[in-house]
């Protein structure tokens, strides 16, 4: 388990990936995938800093923008998949949907609230490694400001077809990916009683979170 501290800089730190994540996916196919990084960086932090709604700590006015802007960049559905292990090739597509869902509600509620930390920082892209024909991809990046620097990487696959563009799918703050943090506590519950448990905790979960605001 993940000892308290180190948890909240994740929860902090990946909250910031959040809000440097925050424009619509119009992704040209053909752009590398560290460019797409800094162009959406660049431009939510602008964004956020002239938002003075969501600077005042509105909190449904933060989840719609992270629902409408954020999460179009990210594979949710691999994600997901990747979370909860063997078990997601077991599932009906109904439960697929449904364990999606609500992790996805999850995320969003817990990392909503960082949005008003945004203010003075900067986004440092690294050089990456990689050919053009790659259809995988890692881009590091440091998050500057107030404190030590925050490690962000992110873990990108670029998708096929009509529209096709690099999407996220893992992200790691300070050496912990996002997937490795939650495949533990999804394992734990679905062998304490399956997906159906797994899902229905996490509902209850979104339930309570959505009660205190």
């Amino acid at each position: 388990m993940i000892a308290a501290k180190t948890r909240r800089s994740f929860v902090q730190g990946f909250g910031i990936v959040l809000t440097v994540l925050g424009l619509s996916p119009a992704i040209a196919a053909d752009e590398a995938p560290n460019v797409l990084i800094e162009r959406l960086s660049q431009g939510v932090l602008t964004d956020i800093r002239a938002d003075k709604l969501m600077q005042s700590g509105d909190m449904s006015h933060i989840m719609a923008l992270v629902n409408s802007k954020i999460m179009p960049n990210v594979d949710f559905r691999r994600m997901t998949a990747s979370a909860t292990g063997p078990a997601w090739r077991k599932t009906t597509p109904a439960q697929q949907q449904k364990l999606q869902d609500e992790f996805k509600t999850l995320l969003v509620r817990t990392y909503s609230g960082a949005l008003r930390q945004v203010n003075d920082q900067t986004v440092e892209v690294l050089p990456m490694r990689g050919t053009p024909s790659d259809n995988e991809a890692l881009v590091r990046t440091v998050i500057r400001g107030k404190g030590d620097p925050v490690q962000l990487d992110y873990r990108l696959l670029k998708t096929p077809g009509k529209g096709a563009g690099w999407m996220i799918y893992d992200i790691n703050v300070m050496g912990i990916w996002l997937v490795d943090t939650y495949r533990p506590q999804f394992a734990q519950e679905i062998n304490a009683g399956g997906i159906d448990r797994l899902i229905a905790s996490l509902a209850q979960r979104n339930k309570a979170n959505a009660g205190g605001g």
